[in-house]
């Protein structure tokens, strides 16, 4: 017999029981705070070498990321990254709030019609080519590493609907890019996260229905599905009027906390209720674009943290990636990473073919939305848990589309990036220099930073004897501006207006040819004047355009226009013959250009 303990015996035992919990909890918080500080470190630095090699910064962090995970050195334990899971989670969410800050009524009825026809060419090419592929590839599963099956590769069908949305909105962001292939992109990543979502779902209670393994009648498990994605709706509607309402009755120092309050708010009521986060901040954006008259001040305040979350997502998604999971994949994944890209690709150039889109729209859209990751992972791994105490086959079946899922994302995630900078450069909506020039300051540049810094403290100026820029018009151009045509009507010119980030519209004709200027000032008072507005056509607003620039002139002549006028860009045409509108350049450009290559950080 064990004898018993005294009493001061049974309160030292438990005093210790209850030590142990909190010590082993603060020894992992330190180790995770350790691994915190290291992934942050290495990806300052796999920033500055990514710039080097003007890879995207999410590229850069996802393989800095890599190179610190299981795949090569192992110096991130999985625990850690658990630890630090929910600061992810509020990364992502706060991605999809930005995201749907971008979608007002009157942008979305604008071009919601032409997406959806986008969207519904490539989701339906997408699932065609790699259920059917995947399914006939099955047969052979045996000589291939494993067997998918025809439920398995309807799976991985629904599955390959999904784009990952913080990695292909932070790259467009990052590139500052404008146009339709930026617009399209935007609103196709909702899409097809939202039609991913909810088809995965129907198939995964199709399946268990299909197999005798539901636990309550058919109509239940839909009636609970259906009541998820509306409890979800309905919150982030919540959410976004509370920060519609209570943002501008706080002031702005405390608008960042204001923020940070109700989406950690809303995504612990999503976590706790099991309802999709995504959607419910997809929606809450939208409501705080369609109820907010400060929806810019709410997207900056969202900007300025943002930054420092989506650096620990994506190094530590990054971490995660397991390179030996491609290799369990085998053919099957190879297939897979394939027939996803084809159906991205062809079915979107079928898509816009069939509707008359631009021809880099065709050719470029389809690249934008390769990018795989976070929904998709969730989504099988959510239905491996469920179940895990089902039968063999089941269990077999949805790890198996796990392997699939786990190892091709790590094909998606370092290409996706690559490939969405390509199409949306490409396209020409983003100028050439921020392709030539990437943001930032290299080592040698910092350098001669501080040393300018020490010159000026001494009574020297650097600056004396510099030559001029030797940039050309054609690296800042903006390509991806249309101008208005000279025959608009007046109603046409308010909602080009609406949505136009300029102030200062070229005007062309049928050819596109520049044949004049309208500038917002201006036009003020016929905005006023509602009787104007069946006579007025875009011809009698606009003012003959005295300043242009040409593609193969300095961009010192650009700096000249812009101080002597107030316009905010100057059209670039074509030399010889008529002008033909190549796009603008824009004076933000200009002097961000100007600041960097000037010598950041240094005052004059």
């Amino acid at each position: 017999m064990v004898a018993a303990a005294s009493p001061g015996e049974a309160r030292l035992l438990c005093d210790q029981e209850h030590r142990m919990p909190p010590l082993l909890g603060q020894t992992l918080l330190t180790n995770a705070t350790l691994t915190l500080g290291l992934l942050m470190t290495a990806a300052l630095v796999g920033g500055i070498l990514g710039a080097r090699l003007r890879l995207p910064k999410v590229t850069s962090y996802l393989l800095i990321g890599a190179v610190l995970g299981s795949s090569v050195l192992g110096w991130v334990p999985k625990e850690h990254i658990e630890a630090i899971k929910p600061l992810t989670k509020l990364a992502i969410a706060l991605v999809l709030f930005n995201l749907g800050c971008h979608f007002p009524l009157a942008r979305v009825r604008r071009i919601l019609g032409r997406a959806v026809r986008l969207s519904m060419g490539e989701l339906l090419w997408t699932f065609l080519l790699v259920t059917v592929g995947l399914g006939l590839l099955g047969r052979f599963g045996g000589e291939l590493g494993f067997h998918v099956g025809w439920e398995g590769a309807l799976l991985l069908g629904v599955l390959a609907l999904a784009t990952a949305p913080a990695t292909t909105i932070l790259v467009l962001k990052e590139m500052e890019s404008e146009g339709r292939v930026t617009d399209y992109t935007n609103t196709l990543v909702a899409i097809n996260n939202l039609v991913s979502i909810v088809f995965f779902e129907l198939l995964f209670l199709t399946i268990l229905l299909l197999h005798g393994q539901l636990d309550q009648p058919p109509w239940w498990h839909f009636g609970r599905l259906l009541e998820d994605l509306v409890g979800s709706v309905s919150l982030g509607i919540l959410a976004g009027l509370a920060v519609s309402y209570s943002f501008a009755l706080t002031a702005e120092s405390r608008r960042v906390v204001l923020l940070i309050a109700i989406a950690a708010l809303t995504l612990g009521i999503c976590l706790a209720t099991s309802i999709p986060y995504l959607l419910a901040f997809l929606a809450m954006g939208i409501t705080v674009a369609n109820s907010s008259r400060q929806t810019r001040q709410v997207v900056a305040a969202v900007d300025s943290m943002n930054g420092l979350l989506c650096v620990i997502f994506f190094v530590t998604h990054g971490a995660e990636l397991d390179v030996h999971q491609l290799f369990n994949a085998g053919w099957i994944g190879v297939a897979y990473i394939v027939l996803r890209g084809g159906g991205k690709y062809f079915g979107v150039r079928w898509a816009a073919g069939r509707g008359e889109e631009q021809p880099h729209v065709r050719e470029w859209l389809g690249a934008a939305l390769l990018a795989q990751a976070g929904a998709a992972i969730a989504l099988c791994g959510l239905a491996v848990d469920r179940t895990m105490y089902m039968e063999a086959h089941l269990k077999d079946l949805f790890a198996n589309v796990q392997t699939v899922i786990l190892g091709t994302v790590v094909v998606f995630e370092i290409a996706g990036p690559l490939l969405i900078r390509q199409a949306v450069l490409r396209s020409g909506e983003v100028p050439l220099a921020h392709a030539i020039r990437p943001p930032g300051i290299g080592l040698i540049e910092q350098w001669q930073t501080v040393f300018n810094r020490l010159l000026l403290a001494v009574g020297r100026d650097p600056w004396a004897g510099r030559s001029a820029d030797e940039l050309r018009v054609s690296e800042m151009v903006r390509k991806n501006v249309e101008g208005i045509p000279h025959s608009a009507t007046f109603d046409a010119v308010v909602a080009y207006l609406e949505h136009s980030r300029d102030n200062t519209i070229p005007v062309v004709d049928q050819r596109g040819v520049l044949v004049g200027v309208m500038r917002y000032r201006e036009l003020s008072n016929a905005l006023c004047d509602g009787d104007l507005g069946p006579l007025v056509r875009a011809a009698d607003l606009m003012e003959p355009a005295s300043r242009v620039l040409h593609p193969d002139e300095p961009l010192s002549r650009a700096s000249t226009l812009f101080a002597s006028s107030k316009d905010d860009c100057i059209p670039v045409v074509s030399e010889g013959g008529p002008r033909q509108l190549l796009g603008v350049v824009r004076r933000r450009d200009v002097l961000r250009l100007q600041v960097r290559g000037g010598g950041e950080g240094v005052t004059r």
